[in-house]
Formats: structure tokens, C-alpha cells, sequence
């Protein structure tokens, strides 16, 4: 699984939007299905990273552990 949970984040573009009072009707429809079909990409492309990570902390375990523990000592001196 990955860190982060990208799904729960709103896009850039919905966000300036939403700044700018547009209303969904505003939006042209071409312009609402490219962004719906970029979403769609861009989740189809964190699952496949996170699989790839996956597959490569299960063959490579001593690299992955060191990584795990290289974070937690990043993790342990980080300054609040």
C-alpha cells in the first residue's frame, strides 16, 4: 500500500476553481471529461507505483529494510 492516500486530495485545477466562484455548469463539458480522464490516469498510475514498490521491497527485502530503517532514523532526529 502506499504512504499517502492521493484519492482523499482534491486537484489543483478543482481548487482554483472553487477560488474563483465557477460553478460546475460553468465548466464546459469537453474541459470536465479531460479532467475526469487525467484523474483517471493519475490513479491508474499510483496503483501501479505502489504495486511496483511493493514488488520491489518483496524481492529486494535487505534494500527495503535498510530503507525502513534509514526513515525511522530520519524520522527520530527530525525537529518539531
Amino acid at each position: 500500500m502506499p504512504d499517502r492516500d492521493f484519492h482523499d486530495m482534491p486537484s489543483p485545477g478543482a481548487e482554483r476553481d472553487a477560488k474563483r466562484g465557477a460553478e460546475p455548469s460553468a465548466v464546459p463539458q469537453g474541459e470536465r471529461e479531460r479532467e475526469a480522464e487525467r484523474r483517471r490516469r493519475r490513479a491508474q498510475f499510483l496503483r501501479d507505483l505502489a504495486e511496483a514498490r511493493q514488488l520491489r521491497d518483496r524481492v529486494q527485502p535487505r534494500r527495503a529494510k535498510t530503507a525502513r530503517l534509514r526513515h525511522a532514523m530520519r524520522m527520530r532526529t527530525f525537529r518539531w
